[in-house]
């Protein structure tokens, strides 16, 4: 709901008020956002606050006004906020802007495009100009009445010349206190770690600037009082709906806390001719009075409604059997119909072909590119493989690398330009990145990639990105080169968009080297994402913990794989790999040939076992029972939204002899229901699940249990 008083707006969701307004000289200023509240005058929340040092600008309606105190909605740069700003340009009388507010309007149609977006809602459109300079600003807000996501994004309209050097999609700036900040880091094979840490003064800041949002640093940050919780106490999440170079920003100032973020403004230029517009991505802005956890259940709720593919978020994910582990490059046509012989036996639905099946591709050095099949090491080439699929009942799907190039390839020999950079160029993986920045180029991948899905029965494909960007700069780039790394993100979505709109029929996971660009920007064009190339169920139950944070279960692609595992080397038992990947869009990525006759009814089990709760992992709210960063226990719960039926999966990192600590509260449940247990055989109220608790089972190193808990 948006509510507009005079120059007030008021902004509800399902639980929060967010509310701002434009003063009498017109500068735009942030009053709330928290627990919903009454719909009445807070000016004063805005009251100047004379401090030494304090420059008032020219016009400031009392001496005691000054832009470096008062709490604004878009800060600007050189009228006396000394505060990063959320927006800087040059043109050719300076640097300095000073927006003042023109006026609003309401519409239900405010997509930027180009761009991955918000699904629904109403949209505010603030409009600014600049006093300075002829430079038009609007902001974006965009309500849903059933979320506590406030979606904010900025327009840039130049009339006159000018070079954008940072445009953030949104900031506002939070009262004074002492707040921790959480963020999401890691590396390749450990993505998506917590850290917590309190927000001293000076700046925050966590930033990608490798041209995808990266293993390293994802694009969510969440601000919290010290005493939040994962159950209670107020927490802001701010997340980005964008998966390339990105920056989000804390700073605790003498005044208030300024959070905003966007675009990564390092090396980032943009010219801007007279007439022409800049689109800043959106930015999801999310409030919770239940901790961590709520939060959490808010951003996933928003992302099953307002991001994902609406055709495919609810509806029953392929289990798959995926052929790289098994085989890597080494496999002919007589390999893969074992392969899919020995799946469908056990149940699994779907044959994704990875990596190797193309042009002269038997290793990793070659032929990303050259997109068309190798009928020498594939016989027949991919009809003989599909129509096994379908005579054993199972659905074909095939893994891709659009945005790659090898210098040993037909198409680099061809389009030596095509590549990103100009030589000598840095390689990574013996592989270099496609210019996507060209739409000439786009077209080009676009139609091998059209041909295949519309010559062969393809249900599923695998995007891969497996190396960052590290020029940024291409042979067309004109001197424009601080506009690539956002252009290149642009030729990506608009690939993904016409692939997306072109072949409805097919389900498109996304991946890159694991889970180097899991973010709403590609959420919303994939319904799921492979979550990480650790598969080790020890390693991925601390990644998808982190991730749950920010994303759904369901986005989550998560995988069965060999023991010992091939990333870690640690042996685990067959139940503790399905268990865990049980809490996602399940999977198998093994030579299924090499298990024992026990091990392959295991796995039908499994299957059989993940369909019976595969409900709870699209639409249920997840509650984290044991933090595994924390403790020597990892445990979840998956709830009904009726509260009937739940979901519970733990594991013991260590068998700790004569440990008596033992017991584990379960959360989300109905106190006044009463809820079988079907393991334990013990039928109990909420009240008593969720206060008194059950006892762990007692385990050894690395072994998992389930609970499978319904209403009676």
């Amino acid at each position: 709901m948006i509510t507009v008083s005079g120059r007030r707006f008021h902004l509800r969701g399902a639980n929060y008020s967010y509310v701002f307004e434009a003063d009498g000289a017109g500068y735009l200023l942030h009053l709330y956002f928290g627990r919903r509240i009454a719909d009445e005058d807070i000016s004063f929340l805005a009251a100047p606050c004379f401090l030494s040092f304090s420059p008032e600008p020219p016009d400031a309606l009392s001496p005691a006004f000054s832009l470096d105190t008062e709490p604004q909605e878009y800060g600007c740069y050189g009228q006396g906020d000394f505060r990063r700003p959320a927006l800087v340009f040059v043109r050719e009388g300076g640097r300095a802007s000073n927006l003042r507010y023109e006026g609003y309007e309401l519409t239900s149609d405010a997509v930027p495009a180009g761009l991955p977006h918000v699904r629904g809602g109403e949209t505010l459109a603030v409009k600014l100009r600049d006093t300075l300079a002829d430079v038009r600003v609007t902001l974006f807000y965009t309500v849903n009445d059933d979320s506590d996501v406030l979606v904010r994004h900025a327009e840039i309209e130049a009339g006159e010349d000018l070079v954008l050097e940072r445009v953030f999609s949104f900031s506002l700036d939070l009262p004074a206190g002492d707040y921790d900040v959480l963020r999401l880091h890691g590396r390749h094979l450990a993505e998506r770690i917590p850290c917590r840490t309190a927000l001293g003064h000076g700046l925050c800041r966590i930033e990608s600037s490798r041209g995808a949002s990266s293993h390293q640093m994802n694009p969510f940050l969440a601000v919290m009082g010290r005493d939040a919780s994962e159950d209670s106490g107020d927490v802001y999440g701010f997340g980005l709906i964008y998966s390339g170079s990105f920056a989000l920003e804390a700073e605790r100032c003498q005044t208030d806390v300024r959070v905003q973020g966007g675009l990564n403004d390092l090396g980032f230029s943009w010219r801007l001719k007279k007439g022409e517009v800049f689109t800043a991505p959106q930015a999801m802005l999310a409030w919770s009075s239940s901790g961590m956890g709520g939060l959490s259940r808010v951003y996933a709720d928003f992302f099953r409604t307002h991001i994902l593919p609406p055709e495919r978020v609810f509806s029953p994910r392929p289990i798959v059997i995926n052929n790289w582990e098994a085989t890597y490059f080494d496999f002919d046509t007589p390999a893969l119909l074992k392969l899919i012989d020995e799946a469908a036996a056990l149940g699994i639905d779907t044959f994704v072909l990875d990596d190797g099946w193309f042009g002269a591709r038997s290793d990793d050095h070659r032929a990303l590119g050259d997109w068309y099949v190798n009928c020498e090491k594939l016989a027949g080439g991919l009809d003989p493989v599909i129509a096994h699929c379908k005579e054993r009942g199972m659905k074909f799907g095939l893994w891709f690398e659009p945005e790659m190039i090898s210098e040993n390839s037909d198409l680099f020999r061809a389009h030596p330009g095509w590549a990103v950079g100009t030589p000598p160029r840095c390689k990574s993986r013996d592989q270099y990145v496609l210019d996507l920045s060209r739409p000439e180029i786009v077209d080009y991948i676009y139609n091998c990639m059209a041909k295949l899905l519309q010559l062969h029965d393809i249900s599923y494909v695998k995007w891969d990105m497996n190396r960052h960007l590290t020029e940024f700069c291409g042979e067309k780039s004109g001197g424009r080169e601080g506009e690539f790394a956002h252009r290149y993100m642009l030729g990506v979505y608009a690939l993904a968009e016409r692939l997306a709109k072109n072949f409805p029929g097919v389900f498109f996971e996304g991946c890159s080297g694991g889970g180097g660009r899991f973010d709403a920007g590609m959420l919303y064009y994939f319904p799921q994402f492979w979550t990480s190339d650790d598969t080790d169920p020890f390693e991925r139950a601390k990644i998808q913990w982190g991730t749950s944070y920010a994303y759904p279960m369901s986005a989550m692609s998560c995988h069965v794989s060999a023991s010992p595992n091939h990333q870690t080397g640690r042996e685990t038992l067959l139940s503790a790999r399905g268990h865990i990947a049980s809490l996602g869009a399940t999977g198998y990525e093994l030579d299924l040939g090499k298990l024992s006759a026990e091990e392959k009814e295991a796995v039908k089990a499994q299957i059989i076992a993940y369909r019976e709760v595969e409900d709870l992992i699209l639409r249920g709210d997840l509650y984290r029972l044991s933090d595994p960063f924390g403790s020597n226990v990892f445990a979840e719960l998956a709830v009904s939204k009726d509260k009937t039926r739940a979901y519970a999966v733990g594991m013991v990192e260590r068998f700790i002899p004569s440990d008596y600590n033992r017991r584990l509260r379960l959360k989300g449940l109905d106190e006044n229901k009463r809820y079988h247990v079907r393991e334990l055989g013990l039928t109990l109220h909420g009240s008593t699940l969720m206060h008194a608790g059950l006892l762990l089972p007692k385990l050894h190193d690395l072994e998992t249990w389930v609970w499978h808990i319904e209403q009676v």
